[in-house]
């Protein structure tokens, strides 16, 4: 196991998200000593805090994996300027029932792509005030609003050269973000 495992949480379910290929890319552009995981979050229940005292089995594989993790990151696409449902539905189930947050003190990174000229900003913003409340310290520099354009990855699926410094900077200014913050 690598020094620093990192849980990915992607927005999209779609097959062929963006943000998916975004996660894959930046996983290639992470540290050796960095691992980063995509967590599932497809088949959670719709949080109910009625189920607070006996959470879903697929609740508490995902409240594990972060606990397990020395940081979490984000990937999300932007619906109707905010966050996708199942990425809150997947946060509201990680951090509750009060008093059982997973994500309090776990470093975070907040990166989306989108088709969009603003990226994913609103959906970002809002995300970052979710994390606030949730006490996981969150990489507030640099931003990285991608707007996915034709040559954003490569065949390969990598980020492609007139984008890849840019983001190379972000995933390096995240991986010491988490080496300053993971306990």
């Amino acid at each position: 196991m690598s020094p620093y495992p990192i849980l990915v949480l992607v927005g999209s379910l779609r097959r062929d998200s963006y943000n998916r290929k975004l996660a894959n890319a930046l996983a290639k552009l992470a540290p050796p000593e960095f691992s980063l995981h995509q967590a599932q979050i497809g088949d959670l229940p719709l949080y109910n805090q009625d189920d607070d005292a006996n959470q879903a089995a697929s609740v508490k594989r995902l409240k594990s994996e972060i606990v397990a993790a020395k940081g979490v990151l984000f990937v999300t696409p932007e619906y109707n300027r905010s966050v996708p449902g199942v990425l809150k539905n997947a946060i509201d189930n990680a951090s509750r029932p009060y008093g059982a947050n997973a994500f309090a003190g776990k470093p975070a990174g907040v990166i989306g792509v989108s088709v969009g000229a603003i990226g994913t900003a609103m959906a970002q913003q809002h995300l970052r005030n979710i994390l606030a409340y949730l006490d996981a310290p969150t990489l507030g520099q640099p931003e990285a609003f991608i707007q996915a354009k034709e040559d954003l990855f490569d065949a390969n699926g990598e980020i492609g050269a007139a984008s890849r410094p840019f983001v190379q900077n972000w995933m390096d200014s995240y991986a010491a973000w988490v080496k300053k913050h993971a306990g």
